[in-house]
């Protein structure tokens, strides 16, 4: 196994302004990348939703990030893109008001600014452009039951103006408009992924329309993640394509409320169809691995 000693690594907070409140994140610095195995190892040890890997990647503020859940390997994801970007800032930019940065997933750069904010320590407000979203048409009525059994749910709980649609900005969710009935949402199918897949998903966001508030889980339906900044851009996209919201307004998306981490997450989709996804960051400890 590659020798690990010195290697640094970050705890932070993200989608809150408040340490030990919104969803938690490693976040690595290694002098250059690691095997996928290492990373892999990691993640699993910090126990987090999801880690993230930084190197940097030439002169000015880019770097190349790759993100690993528990079980496997992002192409995308949002919290961990957020938070990473506010440990940048205050790793490197700490004397400036704000900064810009691009971190690099793959061949895809994605552009994220942050702000310092005044009279918090270690406290950012982070915000990154998701581009624009892919919608695939809606599911059918047979397609739609199907999902809805599979997360414990029927049609009295579905805001039936809207339908059940899978949107990415880079990750793929089936999006689920509830109208009440997320208490009792929950993973109970016992191939979800399987099921997934064959609407071209990766996982499932279940959100109550009205309330702006969602939830989602590992497809095993043994985590219940605490806020989904990769779910919240295509649900900015899903209510503006359906007429929920309009271009250019900022949609405060709740969750985390059913594991005690409420978390607030900022989405704007502008006329042109980009999408905007921001939340604060709070750095809040550091360790070395020997």
């Amino acid at each position: 196994m590659t020798s690990l000693t010195g290697l640094g690594y970050y705890q932070v907070d993200v989608f809150t302004h408040e340490a030990l409140a919104g969803n938690g994140l490693s976040v690595f610095l290694p002098e250059s990348p690691l095997p996928a195995r290492t990373m892999q190892r990691l993640t699993v040890e910090m126990r987090q939703f999801e880690s993230i890997f930084l190197t940097p990647a030439g002169p000015g503020h880019r770097f190349e990030a790759r993100i690993f859940t528990m079980e496997e390997e992002l192409d995308f994801a949002g919290h961990p893109l957020l938070g990473a970007a506010g440990l940048l800032h205050h790793l490197h930019a700490a004397g400036q008001a704000s900064a810009d940065w691009t971190l690099m997933l793959g061949t895809r750069a994605v552009a994220l600014s942050t702000t310092r904010l005044e009279g918090a320590a270690a406290t950012y407000d982070a915000r990154m452009n998701q581009g624009k979203a892919t919608l695939q048409p809606p599911l059918g009525r047979a397609e739609s039951q199907a999902f809805l059994a599979a997360l414990n749910l029927d049609a009295s709980q579905l805001d039936i103006r809207f339908p059940l649609q899978v949107v990415s900005t880079g990750l793929p969710y089936l999006l689920v408009p509830a109208a009440g009935g997320l208490d009792r949402a929950r993973v109970v199918h016992p191939a979800f992924e399987a099921l997934l897949a064959t609407v071209g998903a990766k996982f499932a966001y279940v959100f109550d329309v009205a309330a702006r508030e969602g939830r989602t889980w590992d497809n095993a339906g043994l985590v219940e993640d605490i806020a989904t900044g990769s779910a919240a851009g295509p649900v900015g996209a899903y209510l503006m394509q359906h007429g929920a919201a309009a271009a250019g307004e900022l949609i405060t998306l709740k969750q985390g409320r059913f594991v005690g981490r409420p978390s607030k997450i900022m989405v704007q989709a502008d006329a042109a169809g980009d999408i905007m996804v921001s939340g604060g960051v709070v750095v809040l400890a550091r360790g070395e691995l020997f």
